[in-house]
């Protein structure tokens, strides 16, 4: 007996040492401590949920699927030089270098001439996509995290279908975990196939092996290309308001209408998505460069994909640059807000240096460990003078967006947290035009209106124990 609990100590201990040259490296020191702090205190469980959960990457042949994308902008390169178009923009003298950065991690460039619509009411977004869809000539491309047919739905999957049976290309991917869980999957995914529509699954769970992924990695994009001259992205999963909930939390979204040049940046994004799930190389017959370059308004805007497919968080990087470009004002709306320091960084220095920092998250809770989590960090913040403000439940704000003065937005997808950063697939949208801003500032005030602000002296007299639950989600938001 003494013999095999001196083996025992013998192999947990090995366990321990060995962790401590393969888990730290290439990975964040935060990240890092969280690994060697649960293999420390529980050696074989530690282990097993590393070996499950510890790669943020995707396998090499999806990451591989990013060169198909460097070539398929290369060729909108090359028909921009042959029409001589003007496409290609200059932003704002202060953000040239999160323009240059974000060029420099996805390849694509600013470009102007774009009409960009912000959508901020949920049936209508869903009526505008379906209008559009129901006005499709030669494709349609859409692809969601949460894909589900219900009664708020079924216009679009009769549009779908429509288009289908017209000769229209319909071509729709969804994520395979956020699907798995809403009624009528089943009956969704045969309607699809009975109708032509060539539908996918993104990221279906594979045993350990060469397409083995982490089963937490997932694609958390919403995006639909018509044509290649229209196209949407923004928070919205294609969805009912309340998600099938049992409580009373629905959602708030927004959503952006684009035409213009910019929407052949979103079409990349789809293509390369589409090829790492079919090994299809998507070719349109019907592209038409020089109708898609046409201006079709006066927004310079560029399309940021992010997620662990690549190299680097491209959206993390892109955001802290733009809040270090700010001079006066920023303004977050985001429904989960846990930052690594690189961006609590930038924005307690930017409301330090006097720019005006407000956050809006929501009172509403659907994820407690984030919310926890999230809650963790406003006393740093309003101990920086960051004004934190809550939408009021049971309705949760999941817009997706950030104002950076009166001439730079971003907005799509993302999350501003270490899910979103390292281990979703995300899209952003910018826009550097004081229009666009505008509208989306009376969007915002609207939601202020809407919401109330904590008070930091409140905030800091909370019990003991809620500041302990917020404590403990932020060690765990780490363990990535």
């Amino acid at each position: 007996m003494y013999a095999l609990l001196t083996i025992w100590i013998v192999i947990e201990w090995l366990l321990r040492i060995v962790a401590l040259f393969v888990v730290p490296r290439n990975r964040k020191p935060t990240s890092g401590m969280a690994w060697l702090m649960l293999i420390f205190f529980f050696p074989e469980i530690g282990w097993i949920i590393f070996l499950v959960l510890g790669s943020p990457k995707l396998p090499k042949n999806r990451r591989d699927a990013q060169k198909t994308l460097d070539q398929y902008i290369a060729s909108v390169k090359q028909a921009i030089e042959r029409t001589k178009s003007t496409t290609v923009a200059r932003p704002p003298q202060k953000y040239v270098g999160a323009v240059s950065l974000s060029d420099n991690l996805t390849h694509l460039p600013l470009f102007a001439g774009n009409a960009i619509e912000p959508l901020p009411d949920y049936t209508d977004i869903i009526a505008r996509i379906t209008e559009d869809v129901r006005r499709a000539k030669h494709y349609i491309q859409l692809e969601y995290y949460i894909l589900a047919l219900d009664d708020a739905t079924e216009p679009l999957f009769e549009a779908l279908e429509q288009a289908s049976g017209r000769g229209v290309e319909v071509r729709v991917l969804y994520d395979a975990i956020g699907v798995r869980k809403f009624p009528r999957k089943k009956e969704m995914v045969t309607r699809m196939v009975e109708a032509g529509i060539d539908a996918h699954a993104m990221l279906p769970l594979h045993l350990p092996g060469k397409k083995y992924t982490r089963p937490d990695l997932r694609n958390h994009r919403k995006l639909v290309v018509v044509d290649g001259v229209v196209g949407y992205t923004g928070s919205l999963n294609m969805i009912q308001r309340d998600y099938h909930r049992k409580d009373d939390i629905v959602y708030d979204e927004l959503v952006v209408r684009i035409e213009g040049p910019v929407v052949l940046q979103l079409e990349a994004v789809f293509l390369n998505d589409w090829l790492a799930e079919t090994g299809q190389v998507l070719k349109q017959p019907n592209r038409n460069f020089g109708k898609q370059l046409k201006p079709k308004g006066d927004s310079p805007a560029h399309i940021v994909p992010s997620g662990p497919g690549y190299e680097y968080e491209n959206n993390r990087k892109l955001f802290a640059s733009l809040f270090y470009a700010a001079e006066k004002d920023i303004t977050i709306v985001n429904p989960y807000f846990v930052p690594d320091q690189s961006l609590i960084t930038a924005l307690t220095s930017a409301a330090r240096r006097g720019v005006r920092v407000r956050l809006l998250n929501s009172e509403a809770i659907d994820q407690v460990f984030v919310a926890h989590a999230q809650r963790s960090y406003y006393e740093e913040m309003l101990q920086a003078g960051v004004e934190i403000y809550l939408y009021k439940k049971p309705t949760l704000l999941h817009s997706k967006y950030a104002i950076i003065d009166d001439d730079a937005c971003f907005v799509g997808s993302s999350n501003m947290d270490i899910r979103s950063f390292e281990l979703n697939q995300e899209l952003t949208l910018t826009v550097y035009d004081k229009k666009f801003v505008a509208a989306m500032q009376r969007i915002t005030d609207g939601y202020l209106k809407k919401s109330t602000r904590v008070s930091k002296k409140a905030w800091l007299s909370r019990p003991p124990r809620k500041q302990l639950l917020d404590n403990i989600a932020r060690l765990t938001s780490s363990l990535q």
